[in-house]
């Protein structure tokens, strides 16, 4: 399906698309830093966690493949890469990774949906670009680092993603401003996001597979 007009990616939403790589690509990197790697993987790394659910966005929704079209998107990447590189790692320890990558959920989320909306794709499913744009990049991150991915643990992640995302849409429904809807749905994303990784909040686990009471 051909896109609409350009009424809905506008200079706040591009701006955003920007940071939501960036700050993904600087989650891949920082992943590889702390397994002492070396460049080339500093660089795979943000490269897949940086591009990886635009990529599989844009061909779900028939779109071309952002960065392909866009070399301005490797260049990004690769000035991430360099900086954390050439920074000393005692910057990056603690909650570093996992802040990066609450900015990099929620601004990623709403330009997922905002894409999907602009490509004549219906609210419910442009929602859910919007999550897989932002969770993708970083499980298959995960993934490549060995570590047990976001998605496999009960603290709120995806949540954060379908607030922001399905927020948008919502608001995008109800005739707000394109500016206005990304920046306030973007904004509950990463407070959720951020409360999670601050006070430890989590979604309750399946618990129907427990030891029965009557035993």
């Amino acid at each position: 399906m051909m896109p609409a007009p350009d009424i809905i990616i506008g200079p706040i939403l591009a701006a955003l698309d920007l940071l939501g790589i960036a700050v993904f690509a600087a989650s891949g990197a920082l992943a590889a830093a702390q397994k002492g790697q070396t460049l080339v993987t500093f660089s795979f790394f943000a490269l897949i966690t940086g591009v990886g659910g635009g990529t599989l966005r844009d061909l779900l929704i028939g779109a071309p493949v952002f960065w392909i079209v866009d070399g301005n998107i490797l260049i990004a990447i690769a000035v991430v890469v360099f900086l954390i590189w050439l920074t000393p790692q005692r910057w990056w320890k603690g909650e570093m990774l996992d802040w990066f990558d609450a900015v990099g959920l929620a601004v990623y989320s709403v330009y997922g949906a905002a894409k999907a909306i602009e490509y004549g794709i219906n609210p419910v499913p442009a929602a859910l670009m919007g999550v897989i744009t932002a969770c993708v990049g970083g499980i298959l991150r995960d993934v490549l680092a060995g570590e047990p991915s976001i998605i496999l643990r009960p603290e709120i992640y995806v949540t954060a993603a379908a607030l922001a995302s399905g927020l948008f849409v919502l608001l995008k429904l109800l005739g707000i401003d394109t500016p206005v809807a990304a920046l306030i749905a973007a904004l509950a994303g990463f407070l959720l996001r951020g409360a999670a990784i601050r006070f430890g909040w989590s979604l309750p686990s399946y618990r129907g597979n427990g030891p029965d009471p009557a035993s």
